[in-house]
Formats: C-alpha cells, sequence, structure tokens
C-alpha cells in the first residue's frame, strides 16, 4: 500500500489539483485510490469541498474529510473563531490511519502550508508520520519558488519524513525567465527533484480532458515507485533529486 501527504509551500498553491491529477494517473493504471481531507475551512457543511473537486475531476474513489469547520481560516484558527474545542487528535489519528489501511493507495491533502495548525500543535507532517506516508510537496512555478520550496523541504526533513518530490501547481503556457530557471533551480537547491507540473487552467478542463491529461503531468518514474515500490519510492527521491529532473515533465512552453 502506498500513503503519500500532498502538502504546499502556501495556500491556494495547487493542492487539489495536484491531488485531483495524481488521483486520476494512478487509477489510469488500474489502481485503486482513496482520498483524505483531514479537515476543510471556508464551507458550510453539506457545500462541496476540495474533496468533490477530486471526484468530479478523477472520477469516483473513496473519500474521507474528517472535520469542517465555516471561516476560511487554518483549521486551528477556524476552530477557535467557531468557539469550538480543537478536533481529537487521538481520534482523527486513527480514523484516518483506518481509512488508509483499506485501500491500496491512500492520498491525503493537507490544508495550507505544511506547517498550518490542524489543532494546536499538530500539522500534517504527523499524519504523515502517523500513517507512514512520504510527502509530496506542490511549489509555485515563477518568482519566489526557490525560497519558499527550500524552506518548506527543510521543514519536512527536520521532521524526519521523506519527500517524494516536489509538483508545480500551475505550469504557465508562456513560462517567464524566473520560471524556466526554476526547472533546474528547484532541485538543485533543494537536493529534491521535481517529479510534476499541472498545466495552468487545468481546472477548467473537462473530466475526460483531465483524466487523459493527468499521468503526462507525473514523471513516470514517480508514477511507477507508486505502484511498485510504495514506501521506497519517497525515500529513494531524496537520493537521485540531482539526476531525476531529465524524468520530470517537458519544459514548459
Amino acid at each position: 500500500m502506498s500513503r503519500l501527504v500532498i502538502t504546499g509551500t502556501s495556500t491556494d498553491i495547487g493542492k487539489t489539483m495536484v491531488t485531483a491529477a495524481l488521483t486520476a494517473a494512478l487509477m489510469q493504471q488500474g489502481a485503486q485510490v482513496a482520498v483524505c481531507k483531514p479537515i476543510q475551512t471556508g464551507l458550510e457543511a453539506g457545500e462541496p469541498g476540495d474533496l468533490a473537486v477530486v471526484s468530479e475531476l478523477a472520477g469516483e474513489h473513496p473519500q474521507l474529510e474528517y472535520a469542517r469547520y465555516r471561516d476560511p481560516l487554518a483549521p486551528e484558527t477556524a476552530t477557535r473563531q467557531a468557539g469550538l474545542p480543537q478536533v481529537d487528535v487521538p481520534k482523527m489519528m486513527r480514523a484516518i490511519g483506518e481509512f488508509a489501511d483499506g485501500h491500496q493507495h491512500t492520498l491525503v491533502e493537507g490544508a495550507g502550508g505544511v506547517l498550518v495548525r490542524l489543532a494546536t500543535d499538530t500539522t500534517v507532517l504527523d499524519v504523515a508520520h502517523t500513517i507512514g506516508a512520504g510527502v509530496l510537496i506542490v511549489t509555485q512555478a515563477g518568482l519566489g519558488a526557490l525560497n519558499h520550496a527550500e524552506l518548506t523541504v527543510a521543514a519536512v526533513r527536520a521532521s524526519g519524513l521523506p519527500v517524494a518530490g516536489l509538483v508545480i501547481g500551475s505550469r504557465p503556457r508562456h513560462p517567464d525567465l524566473a520560471t524556466r530557471c526554476n526547472l533546474t533551480d528547484l532541485p538543485r537547491l533543494t537536493g529534491v527533484p521535481v517529479v510534476g507540473a499541472i498545466d495552468e487552467g487545468a481546472q477548467a478542463l473537462s473530466p475526460r480532458e483531465f483524466r487523459t491529461a493527468a499521468p503526462g503531468w507525473f514523471s513516470p518514474q514517480l508514477l511507477a515507485e507508486l505502484a511498485a515500490h510504495p514506501h521506497r519510492s519517497s525515500a529513494r527521491s531524496e537520493t537521485t533529486a540531482r539526476t531525476a529532473v531529465a524524468g520530470a515533465p517537458r519544459q514548459p512552453g
């Protein structure tokens, strides 16, 4: 079984699109994929959230949204703003672990950046530790990506977790100089390969178009390793970072 936490260098960076695309790509290979969003914020009960987007684009699959809060804030802050007790972390972790145990591949989409609090002193890195997952980091394409990516990679490594790779959340149709340079500089400076890039405007594709395109947005190595060696793939990415860029998606443009 493979387990992968998808986090980002910030909020609105493309985590949901990456989650949907990776789900679709694995499902295209015949894999059974489940997706978890531990805590959704910014929506009322009953409103379609991130998991609804993933399901619409990738196709029907098992899902778990453990908790939801109305205000568009970090989960811990949204809980306090609503006057509610913090989520019961042990209970949430048990639920996510049991959910992951029942499926071949489990993707967990975090909230905001990697250190955003799900509850007091709890981040998505704690979820990754609990279920034994590697961490896939979504980053922006252009100016500012290097600093944000280095800081995020450092935070993940400091927690003792393996980094499965970097994915560009939205690859521009007409990349500027910084975006072109980042394809080389991101792996050079972080020591982590760029293993995917989602085309700009992917969310506007029809589900059929999205599912057809999704496998091409990731390096074949990432998809093969998730399918064949789910837990080794994350650790291997750390040691092959300086050479794996050749297997990353095509140069933008």
